[in-house]
């Protein structure tokens, strides 16, 4: 990716994170990178694999995720606070992002795997995670989409990068998605995909490189990766 492309999505999240209450339009994002709206829409999803209206929505829903484990504010009061007028419509986006409401969330809840038939062999998916050997813990998983949102279909705890695998997959397709790091930690970042998984196909190789987590990363929205490793592993075992 060029550098002005990416200073031109930089300046448009910056936009976003400095206006998550107001009512932001593509105009106004495409206009803070200095690009026509058309250019500027794709050269985002470029990027960030998202649009900018999916983007600002996951990160008002991250500022959300925030308010709720450091503030006693109410769930209403939130919503307003990252630009939501109605608070039913902000719980079922938040539910649906991170996988749990906002109260359930607050209470340190995490949401279940999603229920995967597999019918015959199951296919697997394994790999190598490439990048610095210090950084842990190391989370692998297996998403719809470019976003780390909701419940993951498949996921693994591991104690330092190397290889991985994640058994009984649904047919389907699915982003590989690597997060590492974290806490006294740099985060690091990685993806490989889409990839298509089909029935009767046993093993999908996946190796995904780290990178340091920069600020046109999508947020990181699913409960389950704010959960320790271990428990994470066994919510999607």
């Amino acid at each position: 990716m060029d550098k002005v492309t990416v200073l031109a999505v930089e300046r448009a999240v910056d936009t976003m994170h400095g206006a998550l209450a107001e009512p932001l339009t593509v105009d106004d994002l495409a206009r803070s990178a200095l690009f026509s709206k058309f250019h500027f829409c794709r050269l985002f999803r470029r990027t960030t694999g998202l649009s900018p209206a999916r983007y600002l929505s996951a990160l008002r829903l991250e500022e959300a995720k925030r308010l709720l484990r450091a503030t006693s504010l109410s769930v209403t009061d939130i919503s307003h606070l990252v630009g939501y007028s109605s608070v039913g419509t902000f719980s079922t986006r938040f539910h649906h992002s991170v996988g749990v409401s906002p109260s359930s969330y607050r209470q340190g809840q995490v949401p279940p795997a999603e229920p995967g038939a597999v019918r015959g062999a199951p296919p697997v998916v394994t790999g190598r995670v490439i990048g610095p050997r210090a950084v842990e813990p190391v989370l692998v998983g297996l998403f719809r989409n470019p976003i780390m949102e909701g419940a993951p279909v498949r996921l693994t705890a591991l104690d330092h990068i190397g290889p991985y695998t994640l058994d009984k997959v649904p047919p389907g397709t699915w982003h590989v998605l690597v997060h590492a790091g974290g806490g006294d930690q740099d985060v690091f970042v990685g993806e490989h995909g889409p990839i298509e998984v089909r029935a009767g196909i046993t093993a999908h190789v996946a190796d995904v490189v780290l990178r340091r987590r920069g600020k046109t990363d999508p947020p990181v929205l699913s409960a389950l990766l704010d959960a320790p490793a271990p428990a994470a592993a066994s919510q999607a075992s």
